[in-house]
């Protein structure tokens, strides 16, 4: 559009979204990548990764900000201790002009408040939560204590980790809890589970249950699986598919090699296709042990899919017990096998719990309501008035 002579035509701020990634990436990407064309008409923003140089992993994230128009900024990242990653950010910051530092995790917030001293712009960070534990999560516990309290701004996705930010410091007026969301027009069904089926290649007069999510230990695929090789063993005509890749893939083949239900059991990896396996399931399940508000609940309710879940985290608020989804406690293989054979006997529940997910996610998990909130923030911080 060209501009007035009467008006000049006002820069953007930039914003840059920060975050150390492995692979193909999990569920803070896809409110990452997806936030550019959400808040393109108010402001410029940037999505910059540190990652493995070499690894090849990260073109599927390439990929995917190409087909959602986010643009990607790569910084080679060879591990914890890899101090280059201090002047290629500040590079960034500097021919970018960035005006708001957005980060995403523990490296991206100490980043942050290290490049702060030197380039004038607001911090922000998004909190997703650490539900992968390892020999260094309380490192990155001790970190982000320091880190967080530093904020102008910091963003819980579940009312717990609200409660952490407050523990470790963060001022009240400087925290707010602000849940992931989902864009309610790219997902949503176009095709009967019938004709997702039949296209994949899976069989029609069999039960299609699915999960998606890394192979890792805090996922509880382990106990899925043996749910439904318990199921499946009692005669019921049970498939199970799950998305994602992750250390646990070899262990979870080995599992159902064991329990002699390889036949049934599916462990797709990265799939770049998961609406078209979402239309397919009959039931989605959750199994964690740990989670923030995991994106992949909301996409499976988007699609009209019935879901299972554990009672964790943030996802009572999301699900409603019997109407709007089925909870069980986590870590119970009796609770979730008896909940995937209920809501396999009973047609007419899944499909009220499919129902009612959906006006769920339409009337308080959108995503273009939650970058509305997001941008008043930006607003906020620059003292800028909102257009």
């Amino acid at each position: 559009m060209r501009s007035s002579p009467l008006h000049h035509r006002v820069e953007k701020p930039t914003v840059l979204h920060v975050r150390v990634v492995t692979g193909t990436g999990g569920g803070p990407d896809k409110t990452i990548l997806n936030s550019p064309r959400f808040l393109e008409s108010q402001y410029r923003t940037l999505c910059a990764y540190l990652h493995p140089p070499r690894d090849v992993g990260f073109d599927q994230l390439r990929q995917r900000a190409k087909e959602w128009h986010a643009p990607l900024i790569s910084i080679a990242d060879r591990g914890p201790l890899d101090w280059r990653v201090i002047p290629q950010a500040m590079t960034v910051c500097r021919r970018e002009k960035v005006a708001i530092w957005h980060g995403h995790d523990y490296k991206s917030n100490l980043l942050g408040v290290l490049l702060a001293k030197f380039w004038r712009m607001k911090l922000i960070t998004t909190v997703h939560g650490w539900v992968k534990h390892t020999k260094r999560t309380p490192l990155y516990y001790a970190i982000d204590r320091f880190c967080l309290p530093r904020y102008q701004s910091v963003l819980a996705v579940s009312p717990d980790l609200h409660e952490q930010c407050l523990g470790v410091g963060v001022r009240a007026d400087h925290c707010q809890l602000i849940e992931n969301a989902i864009d309610t027009e790219e997902f949503s069904r176009r095709r009967t589970s019938t004709q997702a089926k039949c296209e994949l290649g899976y069989k029609q007069n069999r039960f299609l249950i699915g999960a998606v999510g890394r192979l890792s230990e805090e996922k509880g695929f382990d106990l899925l699986i043996r749910a439904v090789a318990r199921l499946i063993e009692e005669g019921a005509p049970l498939e199970l598919a799950i998305v994602g890749e992750g250390s646990q893939m070899e262990e979870l083949r080995s599992l159902a090699a064991s329990l002699n239900c390889s036949e049934h059991i599916h462990l797709l990896g990265f799939r770049s296709d998961t609406k078209a396996i979402y239309e397919a399931m009959d039931l989605f399940v959750l199994s964690s042990h740990r989670e923030g508000l995991p994106n992949v609940l909301l996409e499976a309710q988007a699609m009209n899919v019935p879901v299972l879940s554990t009672r964790i985290a943030g996802v009572p608020r999301l699900i409603e017990h019997e109407k709007s989804g089925w909870l069980i406690e986590p870590g119970s293989i009796d609770e979730l096998t008896q909940g995937i054979q209920r809501l396999h006997q009973n047609e007419s529940l899944r499909q009220s719990l499919a129902v009612e997910g959906r006006k769920v996610i339409e009337s308080r998990y959108s995503f273009a309501r939650r970058m509305e909130r997001v941008a008043a923030i930006y607003d906020q911080l620059l003292q800028r008035e909102r257009s």
